[in-house]
Parts: structure tokens; C-alpha cells; sequence
């Protein structure tokens, strides 16, 4: 049994952290949650802000702090305690809200879950946890107890607001090829948006760019080592030469952007199989890292190997790749932003199909709009462009879906 010695310092890092969150700025997920679910699930790329998220709903919400308790998984405190034992001592002295973050650093991590939801009734649980994350329903069965959301890094819109440039309300993609002008004129008086958004395409998607400074580049090389060491091993069955054929792998893609995947010459490279070096794609792609598109026809094949890769986000490609061309950067953000709520596939002309419905070439505002012209719904996101006409819509705008 734990005493209050044994948790004390938990505590006093949760006080710490607690007293560090600041909640001036929030991310679009934290108005989306139902905070009143007994069982929630957050699960994001590293350094989207997931702790941030939790830490200030609890600053917020709770007046009596000790209702409140959160602990991450990555402290070396679980090195000699159960996390069982904490939440007993918790829920005993009084806890109705737990906090749990990196919960895929917990072996077995899904059956506790369950075993907390079922035996303390009366007590709420939020956790984090890797992009990656999958429920393994023969394990135990969460999705009929758990409310799972998924955290991306910071819109374009977001970026501005977090920069106290302006704030933007969302749009969804269907308002915004209807009414881009209009839209895109009510920010564009007030604002030079294409210097902020050639800055945002450089450094702006992960929250800690401000503090990072000139080191933002060498952290994020740091997280893509540390999502294949950490938190590939900790959710998939892994060898240790995978997770350097992993890092290779992701070195090759982002050498070559946007890379057309030639699986047979690729598994030479790696000394592996095909379909593990299309697993490994897979893996790179629910880690955060990489984003794999299809054709309509090969989408719906086991194991089918992708048409074209790219980096998950332009700040990653400029932190990974040595040279950086702008209109893969463009098509970068595109992919990275539309992803979030919407399906991509590589389509018979131009560069993207959403929703199995939509056709669009991105490019610079020279960009010629022959190529999908004989496709219906089509359309132009073109950069260099603050307000557009027609269906030419500013490249920028497409930062507004979420």
C-alpha cells in the first residue's frame, strides 16, 4: 500500500507542471472533447501539445485541486510503483478525475483501463498516448467504454491565433470552395497573411517552436529518433534492427520528396522483404512521420504499397530533408492540414483527391489550371495568392480546417 511519502513526489511534479501551463491559448481539441465521459483518450504525434491540453483543463476546472491528479507514465517514480496502486490510493483519498499521460509506455496498458473503469465506477479518466496507438479489441474491449480523440499539430489558423496575430474560425471544406473570397478577404485587410504564412510553412506546426528558438530544427530531428526508439517499440512487435532500417528508411523518403516508392529497389536497399518494407511505411505513417497516399483502385488492398510519401508536416521536411523544394512543401501542407478530417488519394490527374470527390493541382499563382481541367468538382489551391477567384483558392486558406 502507498502512503503519502510515496506519491509525494508525483505530486509535487504535477504542481510543478500545473503552475507552468498557461491557458491564454488553447488548441482547437480542447472546445471538442466531452470532458464529462468517464474514459477519454488523447493520442497524438509527439510535441502536438497533448500535456499542455490536459494540464490546462485541470487549471481551469477544478478550484479544489486535490479532485484532480496527473501523472505521465515516462516518470522513473513508475520505475518502482504500480500504477494500480497509485489509482487506489488515489480514488481512497478522495481523486475523482486521473490524468494519465504516454499511457503506451504501460505494458499491458489496455487490460488497466478496462480494470480501472470497471472497478472504481465514480472516477473519470483522461489519458495520452502515441499517435500510434491502436485498440486491440481481443485484449480488452475500450471502445464501447472510451470516448478517443486524435491531436494534430498547430492548424495555420491556430498558428496565428497562438502568435496573437488574429483569430479565425474553422471552416469546412465544402463553406470554403464555396466562399473562399469572402473568407479569405475578412482576414487578409488586416494582415500581410503571406509573410506569416511562408514563416508558418518553415516553423509553426509543433507548439514549441517559440521556446525552441533556433533549436526547433534539432528537436524535431530528436523527436523522429525518439518516435522510433520509444514509441514504435512500445506499440509494435519490433526487433532492434527494425528500428534502424525505421530510421533509414524514413532518411531515403525524406531525401527524395515527394518520394514515389519503388517497393522492389526499397527492400533491396533495407535487406528486408516487400511487405515488411510496406509495413515499415505503415508504421512511419501512424507514428506521425510520414503521410502515404493511394489511388482509389489500390486503397482498399492488404498491404498495398503507396503511390507517393511525403513528410507528415513542412516543418518536419525542413528539419529532415537538405533540400527543400517549395512546391513540396505546398503539397505538404495541403495533405498535412486536409488529413485531419478528410480522406486522400492520389487521383488520375493533378495532385490530391479528397473525399473521393474533389480534384486539386497545388502550386505557385502562375500555376495553370489545364491540367484538371476536364475534371469535375476541380479545383486550384495555388500559394503566392492572399485572396483568389473562381475555383483558384489561396493555398494558405486551406489552414482553416481545423
Amino acid at each position: 500500500m502507498l502512503d503519502s511519502e510515496d506519491v509525494k513526489p508525483l505530486l509535487n511534479d504535477f504542481n510543478r507542471n500545473l503552475y507552468a501551463t498557461k491557458t491564454v491559448f488553447k488548441r482547437y481539441l480542447y472546445n471538442k472533447i466531452n470532458w464529462n465521459a468517464r474514459l477519454i483518450g488523447i493520442k497524438g504525434a509527439r510535441g502536438v501539445g497533448k500535456t499542455t491540453l490536459m494540464l490546462q483543463y485541470i487549471k481551469e476546472n477544478f478550484k479544489k485541486r486535490e479532485s484532480a491528479f496527473y501523472a505521465s507514465l515516462d516518470n522513473m517514480w513508475f520505475n518502482k510503483y504500480d500504477l494500480a496502486d497509485l489509482i487506489e490510493y488515489l480514488y481512497n483519498h478522495g481523486v475523482t478525475n486521473v490524468f494519465i499521460d504516454e499511457v503506451h509506455k504501460l505494458k499491458d496498458w489496455q487490460r488497466y483501463l478496462k480494470n480501472f473503469y470497471d472497478n472504481y465506477p465514480d472516477l473519470k479518466i483522461v489519458y495520452t498516448g502515441s499517435a500510434m496507438l491502436a485498440i486491440d479489441h481481443s485484449k480488452a474491449d475500450l471502445s464501447r467504454r472510451q470516448t478517443l480523440y486524435n491531436m494534430n499539430g498547430l492548424s495555420f489558423r491556430e498558428y496565428l491565433e497562438f502568435n496573437g496575430i488574429l483569430n479565425g474560425t474553422p471552416v469546412t471544406l465544402e463553406d470554403l470552395l464555396q466562399n473562399h473570397i469572402a473568407i479569405a478577404e475578412q482576414y487578409t485587410s488586416s494582415t500581410n497573411i503571406l509573410s506569416h504564412f511562408a514563416a508558418y510553412l518553415q516553423k509553426g506546426y509543433y507548439p514549441f517552436f517559440k521556446e525552441a528558438g533556433p533549436d526547433y530544427y534539432s528537436h524535431l530531428a530528436d523527436i523522429a529518433r525518439v518516435v522510433i526508439d520509444t514509441d514504435v517499440p512500445a506499440v509494435e512487435d519490433v526487433e532492434f534492427a527494425t528500428l534502424s532500417k525505421l530510421k533509414r528508411l524514413l532518411m531515403v523518403v525524406a531525401g527524395a520528396l515527394p518520394f514515389v516508392p519503388n517497393i522492389s529497389k526499397l527492400s533491396e536497399q533495407l535487406q528486408t522483404s516487400r511487405d515488411y518494407t510496406i509495413k515499415m511505411l505503415n508504421i512511419l505513417d501512424r507514428a506521425g512521420l510520414l503521410i502515404c497516399l493511394n489511388s482509389p483502385a489500390k486503397t482498399y488492398k492488404h498491404l498495398a504499397s503507396p503511390q507517393k510519401i511525403y513528410l507528415d508536416n513542412s516543418n518536419i521536411m525542413y528539419a529532415l530533408s537538405t533540400n527543400v523544394v517549395t512546391g513540396t512543401a505546398r503539397e505538404t501542407f495541403f495533405a498535412n492540414q486536409l488529413k485531419v478530417n478528410h480522406s486522400l488519394m492520389i487521383p488520375q490527374a493533378g495532385d490530391f483527391f479528397v473525399d473521393e470527390k474533389y480534384t486539386f493541382e497545388v502550386g505557385g499563382n502562375k500555376k495553370s489550371y489545364r491540367q484538371i481541367a476536364d475534371m469535375s468538382d476541380s479545383f486550384l489551391a495555388v500559394d503566392d495568392m492572399a485572396v483568389g477567384w473562381s475555383n483558384r483558392i489561396p493555398l494558405w486558406l486551406f489552414g482553416w480546417m481545423y
